[in-house]
């Protein structure tokens, strides 16, 4: 079977220097890329706390179907009313990743004649949940509450606006507090993507919407267990009503085979763990502050988050920069058009609580030279 079609696409990301491909960190190198934020992927801790969890009950390392079929068990629901009640929401529901949250969630509920506004650095997952979705969709300017006060004059049917609380490639925050009263303002629907501020943003890490109490502002909220929380699977904040809805409609929910008992038994431990890790959060903060002044004559984007940017416009300088740094020990992932704009390739730089300060200046003594 002739595969020409395939290679001709693959051929013309070699020639824009934007081929992917799977690759091994380095032996030895310094995180600098993954979304382990607090070190609990890696931690003894966390490790120690699942298992002993895992030691109260029996269990088995499959689910055996989905969450209407077999694959409903009581730890999951103790888990759902466990996460309702520390992130202050009536209800929530379980998915399997972030991806599929997101998915379920904007591809169910609006509909034929709905309107759905979202930020245009907004999250893949957000865009393609969309696109299955019925309703007619809108970008506004990144972070622009006037701009979004101008698309919702165009909206119909019941509106929904879109947004991230701590954007995932630019790692800046959205103006929560002034797009949740605007929403509140047209009688919108606000859903508040927690991905990259569980765990780091709030007092007990607990995201954006709670550090500003606006929690009965938001239509639905996403968190998300593969960064900061450091296992996997996600969950959708909400009514009891919405909470129906999705077990209902929602077709990334119903058509999947449920998470484990050993990944909810990862997820309850970090819960367990992350609230109370304040000197952690406060070395993160301290390590942020650090990285940006030792970058200061470099092209950034304003972040207070543990996700730093260097430009370096142009896919092949930005691979050749990644590289160097590669070679030095430093592991920093190049980010490359399309993942973003043409012109706005860059470093993304991740800082975690583990990293230590003599890593930090290693790091901005590279890029500065």
């Amino acid at each position: 079977m002739k595969e020409d079609f395939l290679l001709q696409q693959l051929q013309q990301r070699h020639e824009q220097h934007a081929f992917r491909q799977l690759r091994l960190p380095g032996a030895g190198t310094v995180d600098f890329c993954s979304n382990d934020y607090l070190g609990l992927a890696r931690s003894t801790a966390m490790q120690e706390a699942t298992h002993a969890l895992l030691q109260e009950r029996p269990y088995m390392h499959g689910s055996t179907g989905s969450r209407l079929l077999a694959g409903n068990y009581a730890w999951i629901e103790e888990a759902e009313n466990m996460l309702a009640a520390f992130h202050r929401s009536p209800a929530a529901l379980i998915y399997n990743s972030g991806y599929d949250a997101n998915l379920g969630l904007f591809s169910a509920v609006p509909q034929k004649g709905d309107t759905v506004i979202y930020d245009q650095l907004i999250h893949a997952s957000i865009r393609d949940g969309i696109r299955l979705s019925r309703a007619q969709a809108f970008s506004f300017l990144h972070n622009d509450v006037e701009d979004l006060g101008k698309k919702l004059l165009h909206a119909t049917g019941n509106v929904f606006v879109a947004v991230e609380s701590v954007y995932s490639m630019d790692g800046d925050m959205a103006p929560l507090a002034a797009i949740a009263d605007l929403c509140e303002k047209n009688g919108a629907h606000l859903v508040v993507d927690e991905a990259h501020a569980t765990g780091v943003v709030g007092v007990k890490g607990e995201g954006l919407v709670q550090q500003l109490q606006i929690q009965e502002q938001c239509f639905a909220r996403v968190h998300t267990f593969g960064k900061a929380v450091g296992c996997h699977g996600a969950v959708v904040l909400g009514s009891t009503h919405l909470r129906d809805y999705l077990v209902n409609f929602s077709r990334s929910f119903i058509y999947t085979t449920a998470l484990p008992a050993t990944a909810i038994a990862a997820i309850i431990a970090s819960y367990e763990l992350f609230p109370y890790m304040d000197s952690a959060r406060e070395h993160l903060s301290g390590l942020i502050a650090r990285f940006r002044k030792g970058v200061s004559s470099l092209d950034t984007l304003p972040s207070e988050t543990p996700i730093q940017v260097v430009l370096s416009p142009g896919n092949e300088k930005t691979r050749t920069l990644a590289a160097m740094l590669q070679s030095s020990g430093l592991d920093v992932r190049p980010i490359l058009h399309p993942t973003v704009p043409r012109g706005k390739e860059r470093l993304r730089i991740v800082l975690h609580s583990f990293n230590t300060i003599e890593e930090v200046d290693r790091l901005t003594d590279a890029l500065v030279r």
